[in-house]
């Protein structure tokens, strides 16, 4: 597990890293040579200056400083070199920039930027600037070697982190793997303890509550064979008996008091099981207990069933648990029963907003379910099977009431206007 996990989380990381490395390399590349021809531009546009109108008489120009590894150069409308540096003759970068526009380009290995001079609103001569491409590319490779690091630090530190993460999640895992082994090879004391992780301590917990519940039925099923055995073989001896000493009576005698002795033996072997069968239901005789569980889970599941339905119909659904109320346990489906009950019969015969209010009373856990109508039924007898204020069997709020008294607690009218009923449950805290 944790080396899938540990390839999972790495591959990921590596596909995100693709993904952005390679548009941010691309992005690089075209920022530096941008940069480049941004540059040399601004180079000619300076030297542009020092070309003045007596250019064309042939009086001599000082140009600025080139780029470093570069050339610059102003050439006349034959495409002579007049100053500065480059080729004798004019390319063709610099002959398109005789049409009066800035001219970025390529020429060979350099990149090239010509600017028009333009005197008296006509060109009369170009400057052309140029830096050879390697030494851009080679600012490139620095960068991309720069972001290779950054990409093989980030892969590093994602493959550490995904195998301490792995670690962290396989262990719980495989603790629970173990306990389920000891459990399968017959050890019904093994338990599997919590982790921190809320999804795997729950799984833990019922897990645990599994091997409880089976460590409960096979000591069920071994104390009532062991009192099966005890108390029938008893029976089974004395029928046993009767029955051998009538078979060695002598031919001819009479069989009646030998039948009779058997006939209350089986009688007797029929009363032992019964017994022994009630026995084996003492400890199941009545309800079952009903599971508990935390309030505020209870709250929450009610809420997201009742929620949208009011939402619908423009009403209001809220949920009021003040701080403390986080540890109170109850029967978790017998209370979540009551309230959709009480949450159906808001929703049919009450109207405003609907509010759940949860509170200890006198050693008991209280939960209010009010809304903002007006009970028209007398509250004794809204209880009472057959009683409606509306359409309906009237059912609803009797098998509340029984449900309740069944799980030790109660349920009843707190007010009438507006509209609210309590349902109190015993032992508010787990």
């Amino acid at each position: 597990m944790r080396q899938r996990v540990v390839r999972v989380a790495v591959a990921a990381v590596l596909v995100a890293l693709v993904l952005l490395a390679g548009p941010l390399a691309a992005v690089v590349q075209r920022s530096y040579f941008e940069d480049e021809r941004g540059a040399l531009e601004r180079t000619a546009l300076a030297a542009t200056v020092a070309v003045g109108p007596e250019f064309t008489a042939g009086d001599a120009v000082e140009l600025p400083a080139p780029r470093p590894g570069g050339r610059l150069g102003v050439y006349d409308l034959s495409m002579r070199l007049r100053a500065g540096t480059g080729g004798k003759t004019g390319d063709a970068v610099a002959r398109r920039a005789a049409g009066g526009k800035v001219v970025r380009g390529s020429s060979g290995p350099d990149l090239v930027v010509a600017v028009p001079v333009v005197s008296t609103e006509r060109v009369i001569g170009v400057v052309r600037a140029s830096v050879p491409a390697r030494s851009v590319w080679f600012r490139v490779l620095w960068a991309w070697g720069l972001l290779l690091g950054v990409t093989l630090f980030a892969l590093a530190t994602a493959v550490l982190v995904a195998r301490r993460q792995a670690r962290a999640l396989s262990t719980p895992v495989e603790a629970l793997s173990r306990a389920a082994t000891q459990i399968a090879a017959g050890d019904l004391g093994a338990r599997a303890g919590p982790c921190g992780i809320a999804e795997l301590d729950q799984l833990a917990y019922s897990q645990n509550a599994m091997v409880e519940q089976l460590t409960r039925l096979l000591q069920r099923e071994r104390d009532f064979s062991a009192n099966a055995s005890h108390q029938l073989r008893t029976a089974l001896t004395g029928l046993q008996l009767g029955l051998e000493a009538g078979q060695g009576l002598p031919a001819g005698a009479d069989l009646r008091p030998v039948v009779r002795e058997a006939l209350e033996g089986t009688r007797h072997l029929e009363e032992t099981v019964e017994e022994v069968l009630r026995l084996a239901r003492a400890d199941t005789a009545g309800q079952h207990p009903v599971p508990r569980e935390r309030l505020v889970r209870v709250l929450d599941r009610a809420e997201s069933r009742w929620h949208g339905v009011l939402a619908a119909t423009g009403r209001r659904l809220e949920f009021r648990s003040p701080p403390g109320t986080e540890s109170f346990h109850v029967p978790g489906r017998t209370t979540g029963q009551i309230l959709d009950v009480l949450l159906d019969n808001a929703l049919r015969h009450g109207r405003g907003t609907t509010v759940v209010t949860v509170r200890e009373a006198a050693g008991a856990v209280a939960i209010d379910v009010a809304d903002e109508g007006r009970l028209a039924l007398d509250p004794g007898a809204v209880f009472a099977r057959g009683s409606t204020t509306g359409s309906g069997t009237g059912i609803g709020l009797a098998v509340a009431r029984e449900l309740a008294e069944a799980a030790g607690g109660r349920l009843g009218v707190r007010a009438a206007a507006p509209t609210t009923f309590t349902l109190l449950l015993p032992g508010p805290e787990g």
